[in-house]
């Protein structure tokens, strides 16, 4: 059987498709890794717990009520003397003696403590901010955070796509790499078996039958290493999509061709809609509304007040004893050190650090950008020039093979085409994936796949 027969009936063996307007992975790999990737279900609770403090900044415009109650037991400390019989003990003796009569008694002087006794205070308090810059200030903070929180899990999901699709090739690579190995061991088996039958027929020599059996250990452990590679790269795919790690892979075969027309043009280099730049954007939004809220300190801020109580003594509830009380409050800064002013400062030097680390975060992800899109090129190129090679080993086997079967050419010869012709197409398969690789690394440096 020639080596192409053998080929092709490997590819038919693993089962793969060749679309010609696919050069892409299967769209429901991405849709599993989003909505199933444990990474991104983390950053999605950290974006809950951000939309909680939004609510939270929002509910301090509110009033607050709340219920308080107290009761005082005390005895001792400061006391108030009123002399209540000095006062009043003459004024009862002189009507004693005009009634003639002991209708009015004499009274002892009182002493009063100041810490009330057996003593409850119940109320319902009401505040509520009237002026306060800084629960604005603080409101807008929160939307900052969450729209920052927002732009982490798009960054996260762009890496998610790129290595997603990467594993994805490294899968495809790896079970190309497979029936190259397999056909290869069919090509060596048979060398074998003719040279053990040349050899019993007394026109062979034992040194062939030994390195045609050597040759064919060797690419029995290349096929079990090609094997354990892509059982590896099925597990890190399906980590990736929250899967067991033993899941089947569908495969689809991207078309190359069709990929080579969407090389991107050498003169784009945009990174605007980097989200790492739309963060350090945000950051800088939140960096001035902190200056705003560290100047505000000179504002006063005013609340309001309302109880509706109770007190009294003994556990006792009269008419008397309810009463509300209501109020204003000011809160104006005189004094602090010129600790509002150093914190000024602090929150402006915090913004012109953010600045030059956007500066130099834009310049990095230009040449990442730049570095990426030359990768394709390279890529290209060698993807071009293993294809020329794999031609060429190709057209030198069917030569050797030929002659080495009608003696022209040496087992020594064959064994090299073969060797060549193995390492063509597995040059072929790799740097077809590595293009495919090259692609979706540069969509994510420039941030062009459009999540739906």
């Amino acid at each position: 059987m020639k080596l192409e027969k053998f080929i092709m009936a490997g590819w038919l063996l693993l089962g793969w498709q060749s679309l010609a307007a696919a050069n892409d992975i299967p769209p429901q790999y991405l849709e599993e890794a989003l909505r199933n990737n444990l990474v991104l279900k983390e950053k999605t609770i950290s974006l809950e717990k951000s939309l909680l403090a939004l609510k939270t900044a929002r509910s301090l415009f509110l009033p607050t009520t709340r219920f308080e109650a107290q009761y005082l037991l005390s005895k001792g400390g400061r006391t108030i003397d009123i002399p209540v019989g000095d006062l009043m003990n003459p004024v009862y003796k002189t009507l004693n003696e005009l009634t003639g009569s002991n209708n009015f008694p004499t009274i002892s002087n009182v002493s009063e403590q100041f810490n009330p006794n057996n003593f409850y205070d119940l109320r319902i308090r009401t505040s509520m901010p009237l002026y306060n810059p800084e629960l604005k200030i603080n409101r807008a903070i929160q939307e900052k955070q969450v729209a920052l929180q927002h732009n982490e899990i798009d960054i996260y999901k762009r890496e998610l796509v790129r290595d997603v699709k990467t594993a994805y090739f490294n899968y495809l690579a790896a079970s190309k790499a497979i029936v190259i190995y397999d056909n290869a061991l069919l090509v060596v088996r048979e060398n074998l078996r003719v040279n053990q039958s040349m050899l019993a027929n007394g026109k062979g020599l034992p040194a062939y039958v030994s390195r045609a059996e050597s040759e064919l250990m060797q690419v029995e452990n290349q096929l079990r290493s090609a094997s354990n590679d892509r059982q590896n790269a099925k597990a890190y795919f399906n980590f990736l999509l929250n899967k067991p790690l033993t899941d089947t892979i569908a495969i689809t075969e991207p078309d190359i061709n069709q990929a080579l027309l969407q090389l991107p043009s050498t003169e784009i280099n945009d990174v605007s809609r980097r989200e790492e730049l739309k963060k350090l954007s945000i950051a800088r939004d939140i960096n001035q509304q902190v200056l705003k809220m560290n100047q505000s300190f000179r504002v006063p801020r005013l609340n309001a007040f309302l109880d509706l109580a109770a007190q009294g003594f003994d556990f006792e509830l009269k008419r008397k004893s309810f009463f509300y009380l209501g109020g204003l409050q000011l809160n104006f800064p005189i004094f602090t050190g010129k600790r509002n002013l150093y914190t000024i400062e602090q929150t402006r030097l915090d913004g012109r650090s953010l600045q030059l680390t956007t500066d130099q975060a834009q310049q990095q992800l230009q040449l990442a950008a730049f570095v990426s899109r030359n990768a394709i090129n390279t890529a290209n190129s060698s993807y071009r020039t293993a294809l020329r090679q794999e031609s060429s080993a190709r057209q030198y086997f069917k030569l050797i093979d030929r002659g080495y079967k009608e003696g022209v050419n040496n087992f020594i010869e064959f064994l090299d085409a073969r060797t060549q012709l193995t390492n063509a197409q597995l040059q072929v398969t790799i740097n077809t994936y590595k293009v495919f690789a090259a692609m979706a690394d540069y969509e994510r440096q420039s941030a062009s796949y459009s999540f739906q």
